[in-house]
């Protein structure tokens, strides 16, 4: 089993950007230094809070300030990239780190992004399927050729001169691709059985309460099924806020802190969905009201917190609930007391994931043995 964060990233006001990325920075050398083996990058393009507006380009500047952990992005918003930039920029990232990337990949989901780049009413899913084949394409391909489609045009015709290597697009680093994931959020997700159907990695977001999360792995399931692949759990990672302290009395104080960053991230997400009309997602009944999906409802279900051996023991009763997965994903949350947050990473790492690993390993196979 593996631990993997995903990094929004999201911040709150007042900090400046030199500030924000510094802070994240700091965060992904950390978990490579206590061993997390993946860490997830977002991107937006408007958002100040959240402000990675390229993951492949910060992620570059971490390639030689870590040794072994995978930098992944989380994710590309494909309809908002052509093809032949991506399929430019990810190869040539996938060589520079040494074929330690996973490219995630999804179709936006930001409502500022689709007014900046036009996408508002158009099929983001069928863009971004469109956008991730044609890369395929050229990654696969040698000039001279043509890819037309419904959204997208890639041509290398005309310019190619074999001699001067003129019209040669970069090839990945890992054979033959780098391994694809995308990402889940809603009950029973058309994405997640996408994802299935393509045998692409699947990503359960950390905000989405427990039968959410264990409704992304039915849609995979029945995705996989129909297109006549076995779906391995192993390439499940499932998303949650995860705060390990040296004591439960610790934990429970530091959530009970209203001002702390958990209830703050809570605050933003829950105004920022309701400003879209997605509070769906949150919800734990279908008669659930917006005004019952309170800062503390979702603390309830979507946060593990207290010491190790509680952590420990909350990540197996969710996933008995869940089904097994191969990797937890913990999320970053911004570093308001960076002591406690540094050592919450340290003890997910080194005392709460062997134990977990442990659990977890004999239900990864005998999943594998009944689906085979």
């Amino acid at each position: 089993m593996k631990l993997a964060m995903f990094m929004q990233p999201l911040h709150h006001k007042g900090w400046d950007y030199h500030e924000m990325y510094d802070q994240d920075i700091a965060c992904v050398v950390h978990a490579d230094q206590v061993g997390y083996d993946e860490m997830w990058i977002g991107e937006h393009t408007s958002q100040r809070t959240e402000p990675i507006t390229n993951a492949l380009q910060f992620m570059s500047a971490l390639i030689p300030l870590t040794q072994r952990i995978k930098l992944c992005t989380g994710v590309l918003n494909l309809p908002h990239h052509h093809p032949a930039r991506i399929a430019a920029d990810a190869a040539m990232f996938d060589h520079m780190s040494r074929g330690r990337f996973i490219m995630g990949i999804g179709p936006g989901g930001l409502a500022s992004d689709f007014e900046v780049y036009g996408s508002n009413g158009k099929d983001r899913g069928r863009m971004m399927v469109e956008c991730y084949e044609m890369i395929r394409k050229i990654w696969s391909s040698n000039a001279p050729y043509q890819f037309s489609g419904e959204f997208f045009d890639v041509s290398l015709v005309n310019t190619v001169n074999h001699e001067l290597e003129i019209g040669y697009m970069p090839k990945p680093f890992q054979h033959p691709f780098p391994r694809p994931a995308t990402t889940a959020m809603s009950p029973f997700s058309g994405t997640a059985k996408l994802a299935g159907s393509k045998d692409w990695d699947l990503m359960s977001a950390n905000f989405n309460p427990t039968a959410t999360v264990a409704s992304h792995w039915q849609a995979y399931l029945k995705g996989a099924e129909e297109a006549g692949h076995q779906a391995d759990p192993r390439n499940w990672r499932v998303a949650r806020s995860v705060f390990v302290a040296d004591s439960r009395a610790q934990a429970e104080d530091y959530l009970a802190d209203p001002n702390c960053t958990l209830r703050r991230y809570f605050e933003y997400m829950i105004d920022n969905l309701a400003s879209n009309n997605y509070m769906q997602i949150f919800k734990t009944r279908p008669d659930m009201t917006d005004a019952e999906v309170t800062v503390d409802h979702c603390i309830r279900e979507m946060v593990i917190y207290g010491d190790a051996d509680s952590v420990v023991d909350q990540l197996v009763a969710f996933s008995e609930r869940t089904g097994p997965f191969g990797t937890l994903m913990t999320t970053f949350h911004e570093w308001d007391d960076e002591a406690l947050w540094r050592r919450s990473m340290e003890l997910t790492a080194r005392e709460v994931m062997p134990r977990l690993s442990r659990y977890m390993q004999p239900r990864l196979d005998a999943a594998m043995a009944v689906s085979a």
